[in-house]
């Protein structure tokens, strides 16, 4: 399961959520606006901006759909 932390305003959480939907990957959504508390953890991995995915053990931020691609390849496997 993938995990995708963003806000409703953020222009690189709308891309990764919807080419996390084209790709087929099941993920769940959490507006960080709606658990503030969150974004202290996000920090603590390192984190400075959103969106934040996290799949397993890997965590990235930003737009990355290289690497959502690489996700999608795991989870058909």
């Amino acid at each position: 399961m993938v995990t995708v932390y963003g806000r409703s305003d953020c222009a690189q959480c709308t891309a990764t959520k919807r080419t996390l939907e084209i790709k087929e990957v099941e993920h769940v959504y959490l507006d960080v606006e709606q658990f503030p508390d969150v974004c202290d953890y996000l920090r603590s991995l390192g984190h400075q901006q959103l969106p934040v995915v996290i799949a397993g053990p890997a965590h990235w931020s930003g737009f990355r759909p290289d690497l959502i691609v690489a996700v999608a390849l795991r989870s058909r496997d």
